[in-house]
Protein backbone atom coordinates (compact mmCIF):
# COMPACT_ATOMS: atom_id res chain seq x y z
CA UNK A 1 0.00 0.00 0.00
CA UNK A 2 1.43 3.34 -1.00
CA UNK A 3 1.00 6.35 1.21
CA UNK A 4 -0.30 9.65 -0.10
CA UNK A 5 2.48 12.23 -0.11
CA UNK A 6 2.01 15.09 2.33
CA UNK A 7 1.73 18.49 0.63
CA UNK A 8 4.79 20.65 1.18
CA UNK A 9 4.23 23.33 3.78
CA UNK A 10 4.90 26.93 2.95
CA UNK A 11 7.93 27.93 4.97
CA UNK A 12 7.50 30.71 7.47
CA UNK A 13 9.63 33.79 7.11
CA UNK A 14 10.33 36.07 10.05
CA UNK A 15 9.45 39.78 9.69
CA UNK A 16 13.16 40.57 9.89
CA UNK A 17 14.02 38.18 7.08
CA UNK A 18 11.10 39.44 5.00
CA UNK A 19 12.41 42.98 5.37
CA UNK A 20 15.80 41.83 4.13
CA UNK A 21 14.11 40.55 0.97
CA UNK A 22 12.32 43.87 0.53
CA UNK A 23 15.54 45.85 0.97
CA UNK A 24 17.20 43.68 -1.67
CA UNK A 25 14.33 44.43 -4.06
CA UNK A 26 14.46 48.17 -3.43
CA UNK A 27 18.24 48.27 -3.86
CA UNK A 28 17.99 46.43 -7.17
CA UNK A 29 15.17 48.71 -8.27
CA UNK A 30 17.10 51.89 -7.49
CA UNK A 31 20.30 50.64 -9.09
CA UNK A 32 19.00 48.94 -12.22
CA UNK A 33 15.32 49.85 -12.74
CA UNK A 34 12.37 47.51 -12.98
CA UNK A 35 13.17 45.85 -16.29
CA UNK A 36 16.62 44.69 -15.16
CA UNK A 37 15.43 43.53 -11.74
CA UNK A 38 15.21 39.74 -11.55
CA UNK A 39 14.16 37.23 -8.93
CA UNK A 40 17.60 35.66 -9.34
CA UNK A 41 19.29 38.97 -8.58
CA UNK A 42 17.15 39.57 -5.52
CA UNK A 43 17.80 36.03 -4.28
CA UNK A 44 21.55 36.48 -4.71
CA UNK A 45 21.57 39.78 -2.85
CA UNK A 46 19.38 38.41 -0.05
CA UNK A 47 21.35 35.14 0.13
CA UNK A 48 18.38 32.86 -0.40
CA UNK A 49 17.08 30.44 -2.98
CA UNK A 50 14.96 31.78 -5.81
CA UNK A 51 12.30 29.21 -4.90
CA UNK A 52 11.91 30.90 -1.51
CA UNK A 53 10.83 34.12 -3.21
CA UNK A 54 8.45 32.38 -5.58
CA UNK A 55 6.79 30.46 -2.72
CA UNK A 56 6.01 33.68 -0.93
CA UNK A 57 5.22 36.14 -3.72
CA UNK A 58 4.60 34.06 -6.87
CA UNK A 59 5.66 36.76 -9.32
CA UNK A 60 8.13 39.60 -9.69
CA UNK A 61 5.37 42.30 -9.78
CA UNK A 62 3.88 41.00 -6.53
CA UNK A 63 7.27 41.04 -4.82
CA UNK A 64 8.03 44.56 -6.06
CA UNK A 65 4.62 45.83 -4.92
CA UNK A 66 5.09 44.27 -1.48
CA UNK A 67 8.53 45.84 -1.18
CA UNK A 68 7.21 49.27 -2.12
CA UNK A 69 4.41 48.91 0.41
CA UNK A 70 6.94 48.00 3.12
CA UNK A 71 8.81 51.24 2.41
CA UNK A 72 5.75 53.34 3.22
CA UNK A 73 5.75 55.10 6.58
CA UNK A 74 2.28 55.99 7.74
CA UNK A 75 -1.02 55.16 6.14
CA UNK A 76 -3.87 57.37 5.01
CA UNK A 77 -6.34 54.79 6.37
CA UNK A 78 -5.49 55.93 9.91
CA UNK A 79 -6.35 59.59 9.22
CA UNK A 80 -9.47 60.90 10.99
CA UNK A 81 -9.08 64.37 12.48
CA UNK A 82 -12.77 65.27 12.70
CA UNK A 83 -12.86 67.56 9.65
CA UNK A 84 -12.13 67.17 5.96
CA UNK A 85 -9.70 70.09 6.03
CA UNK A 86 -7.81 68.49 8.89
CA UNK A 87 -7.84 65.11 7.16
CA UNK A 88 -6.36 66.57 3.97
CA UNK A 89 -3.62 68.37 5.89
CA UNK A 90 -2.74 65.18 7.74
CA UNK A 91 -2.77 63.25 4.45
CA UNK A 92 -0.32 65.84 3.10
CA UNK A 93 2.00 65.33 6.07
CA UNK A 94 1.95 61.55 5.62
CA UNK A 95 2.52 61.84 1.88
CA UNK A 96 5.46 64.16 2.49
CA UNK A 97 7.05 61.53 4.72
CA UNK A 98 7.55 59.27 1.69
CA UNK A 99 8.11 61.99 -0.90
CA UNK A 100 11.78 61.60 -1.78
CA UNK A 101 12.01 57.86 -1.22
CA UNK A 102 8.81 56.94 -3.03
CA UNK A 103 9.38 59.36 -5.90
CA UNK A 104 12.82 57.89 -6.63
CA UNK A 105 11.39 54.38 -6.60
CA UNK A 106 8.48 55.40 -8.84
CA UNK A 107 10.94 56.91 -11.30
CA UNK A 108 12.93 53.68 -11.20
CA UNK A 109 9.86 51.78 -12.34
CA UNK A 110 10.03 53.79 -15.54
CA UNK A 111 7.66 53.01 -18.38
CA UNK A 112 7.02 49.52 -16.95
CA UNK A 113 4.25 51.04 -14.84
CA UNK A 114 2.38 51.89 -18.04
CA UNK A 115 3.30 48.90 -20.18
CA UNK A 116 3.25 45.97 -17.73
CA UNK A 117 -0.34 45.04 -16.84
CA UNK A 118 0.73 42.59 -14.13
CA UNK A 119 2.79 45.29 -12.44
CA UNK A 120 -0.08 47.76 -12.72
CA UNK A 121 -2.45 45.30 -11.07
CA UNK A 122 -0.01 44.50 -8.26
CA UNK A 123 0.66 48.17 -7.53
CA UNK A 124 -3.02 49.03 -7.56
CA UNK A 125 -3.82 46.28 -5.10
CA UNK A 126 -0.91 46.98 -2.76
CA UNK A 127 -0.62 50.77 -2.94
CA UNK A 128 -3.17 52.66 -5.01
CA UNK A 129 -6.48 51.10 -3.98
CA UNK A 130 -5.86 51.51 -0.22
CA UNK A 131 -5.11 55.22 -0.73
CA UNK A 132 -8.22 55.72 -2.87
CA UNK A 133 -10.31 53.95 -0.23
CA UNK A 134 -8.86 56.26 2.43
CA UNK A 135 -9.80 59.35 0.40
CA UNK A 136 -13.30 57.93 -0.09
CA UNK A 137 -13.64 57.44 3.66
CA UNK A 138 -12.56 61.05 4.32
CA UNK A 139 -15.18 62.32 1.89
CA UNK A 140 -17.92 60.08 3.29
CA UNK A 141 -17.27 61.38 6.80
CA UNK A 142 -17.26 64.96 5.52
CA UNK A 143 -20.60 64.44 3.76
CA UNK A 144 -22.08 62.90 6.90
CA UNK A 145 -20.92 65.93 8.91
CA UNK A 146 -22.47 68.28 6.34
CA UNK A 147 -19.15 69.84 5.33
CA UNK A 148 -19.57 69.19 1.61
CA UNK A 149 -22.23 67.86 -0.76
CA UNK A 150 -21.92 64.23 -1.82
CA UNK A 151 -21.91 65.26 -5.48
CA UNK A 152 -19.36 68.09 -5.16
CA UNK A 153 -17.52 68.15 -8.51
CA UNK A 154 -14.07 68.64 -6.92
CA UNK A 155 -14.23 65.43 -4.88
CA UNK A 156 -13.15 63.06 -7.64
CA UNK A 157 -9.92 65.02 -8.18
CA UNK A 158 -8.63 64.98 -4.59
CA UNK A 159 -6.33 61.93 -4.92
CA UNK A 160 -4.98 63.10 -8.29
CA UNK A 161 -4.26 66.57 -6.90
CA UNK A 162 -2.30 65.50 -3.84
CA UNK A 163 -0.51 62.53 -5.39
CA UNK A 164 0.08 64.41 -8.62
CA UNK A 165 1.83 67.39 -7.06
CA UNK A 166 3.88 64.98 -4.94
CA UNK A 167 5.27 63.35 -8.07
CA UNK A 168 5.58 66.39 -10.34
CA UNK A 169 7.42 68.88 -8.11
CA UNK A 170 10.82 67.17 -8.58
CA UNK A 171 10.32 67.47 -12.35
CA UNK A 172 9.25 71.11 -12.29
CA UNK A 173 11.42 72.52 -9.50
CA UNK A 174 14.16 69.97 -8.89
CA UNK A 175 13.19 69.33 -5.28
CA UNK A 176 10.88 66.97 -3.46
CA UNK A 177 7.51 68.00 -2.04
CA UNK A 178 8.02 68.32 1.71
CA UNK A 179 5.27 68.71 4.32
CA UNK A 180 5.31 72.52 4.25
CA UNK A 181 4.93 72.55 0.46
CA UNK A 182 2.11 69.99 0.40
CA UNK A 183 0.20 71.69 3.21
CA UNK A 184 0.46 75.01 1.36
CA UNK A 185 -0.94 73.22 -1.67
CA UNK A 186 -3.84 71.86 0.38
CA UNK A 187 -4.55 75.33 1.76
CA UNK A 188 -4.22 77.21 -1.52
CA UNK A 189 -5.75 74.76 -3.98
CA UNK A 190 -7.58 71.78 -2.53
CA UNK A 191 -9.61 73.43 0.22
CA UNK A 192 -10.81 76.34 -1.96
CA UNK A 193 -11.83 73.90 -4.69
CA UNK A 194 -14.10 72.24 -2.11
CA UNK A 195 -15.47 75.53 -0.85
CA UNK A 196 -13.69 75.11 2.49
CA UNK A 197 -11.90 77.99 4.16
CA UNK A 198 -8.13 77.67 4.44
CA UNK A 199 -6.39 78.01 7.78
CA UNK A 200 -3.93 80.77 8.57
CA UNK A 201 -0.45 79.24 9.01
CA UNK A 202 0.21 81.25 12.20
CA UNK A 203 -3.14 80.32 13.78
CA UNK A 204 -3.93 76.66 13.01
CA UNK A 205 -7.57 75.74 13.24
CA UNK A 206 -8.95 79.23 12.50
CA UNK A 207 -10.30 80.29 9.09
CA UNK A 208 -8.35 82.91 7.17
CA UNK A 209 -9.78 86.42 7.20
CA UNK A 210 -11.61 87.39 4.02
CA UNK A 211 -9.70 89.68 1.69
CA UNK A 212 -11.06 92.97 0.44
CA UNK A 213 -14.15 92.44 -1.64
CA UNK A 214 -14.60 88.87 -0.38
CA UNK A 215 -17.72 87.97 1.57
CA UNK A 216 -16.97 87.01 5.20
Amino acid sequence: MTSTPTPARRSKITPEREQEFYEAVLEQLREHGYEALTMEGVAARASCGKSTLYRQWKTKPQLVAAALRSARRGTLAAVDTGSLAGDLREAARIAAGTSGRDTRLTQALGHAVLSDEALQAALREALVDPELAAFDAMVERAVARGEIAADHPAVEFLPAQLMGVLRIRPVLEGQYADAAYLIRFVEAVMLPSLGLAPVRPDRPGRPARPTAGQAP
